[in-house]
């Protein structure tokens, strides 16, 4: 009999990102939605390349325009087959959206206890259209969601910016304020380094610094009015 050790196999923990768009039809407008659409493809390709060592990236999407719905269930990021991009279109269900994220993250099936801690990422470029201050404050106040790092970005001068403020809670990243198109890739792109950043460091919790990169100076972009 073989007198060689066998060794376990460490399987990476979860590191789950899970995204709130507004995907309202106010988003259609100023190339809103189109931005994101190619922001968020970026970001769930980067992710999909990154080393599984300790960390394995999780991707979740729910959307909130017209319904709020899971556009896309947490997943690996490496599992992503396509993304199926958003269509703007409707309302905004922010709070069902709430409700959604708040389910997720305490479903211990989907996130388990052993998952470093979360990201959650809120944007909206509106006000809300439903009763969302009951799911918005259970969701703020739920145990996992106090634990996570919880980002937003207020898109365009009508934005809820109070309410977004409230749902962030990194005192490094307050809300970032999308004027135009290039802000909303230039935001995905510090969530990118920040979560890439996290898991190649030994203890993947750690927060890292969100640094949002300067926007191009050559490139012509109209702000959102």
């Amino acid at each position: 009999m073989s007198s060689l050790k066998k060794f376990a196999v460490a399987t990476p923990r979860p590191l789950p990102v899970i995204v709130l768009a507004d995907t309202s039809g106010s988003m259609g407008e100023n190339g809103k939605i189109e931005a994101l659409n190619a922001a968020m493809k970026d970001m769930v390709s980067t992710f999909a390349k990154e080393s599984r060592l300790r960390a394995e990236i999780q991707v979740g999407l729910i959307t909130f325009g017209g319904k709020a719905q899971m556009h896309l269930p947490l997943v690996a990021a490496h599992g992503v087959a396509g993304f199926s991009e958003f269509k703007a279109d409707g309302v905004t269900p922010m709070g069902a959206a709430f409700d959604l994220a708040r389910q997720l993250l305490e479903d211990k099936d989907r996130i388990p206890s052993r998952a470093y801690r979360p990201v959650l990422i809120l944007l909206s470029d509106g006000q809300p259209t439903d009763d969302w201050e009951r799911p918005f404050k259970a969701l703020r106040d739920s145990e996992r969601a106090q634990k996570a790092t919880r980002l937003a970005m207020a898109i365009g001068p009508d934005a809820d910016e109070a309410m977004l403020k409230d749902f962030a809670n990194d005192a490094e990243a307050p809300i970032f304020k999308a004027h135009n198109a290039r802000d909303i890739h230039r935001f995905f792109r510090a969530v990118t380094m920040s979560v890439t950043t996290r898991t190649a460091s030994q203890n993947p919790d750690v927060s890292t610094a969100f640094v949002v990169p300067p926007p191009d100076d050559d490139a012509l972009d109209l702000d959102f009015q």
